[in-house]
């Protein structure tokens, strides 16, 4: 997979689980379905995760691999064992042989630039995509399980995320690894996807407002190239309860704010238009027809175009005042 082929969404991973509580959470829920990683984190002590920075490698420009992380191994006087993650969102034959190319470079350059003559290394690859895929498929055809791990010059494990449940991401202290897990799981799945992310309304609220609203942010671009722009809107109404306080409003919001602005251009409006005709008069059947002509008009713009977007017409008549009938008209 090269630069110009890696779709932008690898970004959203990248950012996620390049922090180290992040990654514990990820590991964590991953565990649970996976004997492996169990094994892995009974290994290491994960509270010494530290990101190996991409200085060390080309990992921007080739896509070798997402994030690189080292972490003491849980016996042994400060032994290092090298982490990589790497991401797909679909099936790539290419996968363990652009993670070997970095466990030979990344691993290597940082091992000898703190005095180590090599580092044992872990690449866990995880993936979203929409149908099954199996990466060892070749090796496990040509090789007997007992040969099987000796064929990769690394330990390379593979986590399916769709095998991470759903009760285990709602139960996660991590609500920012939780639902990154969830939009990865259901980013081919609308129906699922909006079931499920609204249920984590509550334990939104309990994270700092700017944390909370930078994850939805990230997560409605992420979830935008997977299923479109109708994905954000459908996001605001599911998120309703929640809407005005990180930023997903409702549509009534929406009409609510418009309206209020249009109001204020009318009332603008209508004080030049006084003005110029120099009387008192003037300005105060100006201000009175420029205010309750703009309004109107602005109003009926809005509903028009809200009507057209397939907005429920009960909610557009409920923030505009206008019948449903005058709607339909427009």
């Amino acid at each position: 997979m090269t630069k110009n082929s890696r779709r932008s969404h690898d970004a959203f991973f990248r950012w996620l689980f390049a922090d180290e509580n992040h990654l514990r959470a990820l590991l964590k829920l991953s565990a649970k379905s996976n004997l492996e990683i169990q094994q892995f984190l009974a290994a290491v002590d994960p509270n010494t995760f530290v990101r190996i920075p991409d200085s060390y490698s080309n990992v921007d420009e080739t896509g070798e691999a997402d994030l690189a992380f080292r972490v003491n191994a849980s016996s042994g006087n400060h032994a290092l064992v090298g982490v990589l993650l790497e991401h797909k969102s679909g099936p790539d034959s290419n996968t363990l042989e652009q993670m070997e190319k970095y466990v030979n470079s990344v691993m290597k350059a940082y091992a000898q630039s703190h005095s180590a003559t090599r580092i044992p290394t872990v690449a866990i690859l995880f993936y979203n995509g929409k149908g099954p895929w199996d990466p060892f498929k070749i090796l496990r055809k040509n090789y007997s399980d007992y040969f099987f791990k000796s064929v990769l010059p690394y330990q390379c494990h593979f986590i399916d995320m769709k095998m991470i449940s759903d009760e285990d991401c709602i139960g996660c202290d991590d609500v920012a690894t939780a639902m990154g897990v969830t939009a990865m799981k259901y980013a081919f799945n609308r129906k699922k996807l909006l079931a499920i992310l609204p249920k984590f309304q509550k334990a939104l609220t309990q994270i700092p407002y700017d944390e909370a609203k930078n994850l939805l942010e990230k997560i409605s671009v992420y979830l935008k190239e997977y299923l479109g722009e109708s994905i954000l809107k459908e996001l605001d109404m599911a998120f309703v309860s929640i809407g005005q306080k990180y930023g997903f409003v409702s549509a009534g919001d929406v009409f609510r704010q418009r309206l209020a602005a249009g109001k204020a251009e009318a009332l603008a409006e209508g004080i030049s238009k006084g003005r110029k005709e120099g009387r008192a008069e003037g300005l105060s059947k100006g201000l009175s027809k420029g205010r309750a002509e703009g309004i109107r008009q602005n109003t009926l713009s809005l509903a028009k175009t809200f009507r057209n977007k397939g907005f429920p017409l009960e909610a557009i008549a409920d923030a505009t005042g206008l019948t449903i009938d005058e709607i339909k008209a427009l």
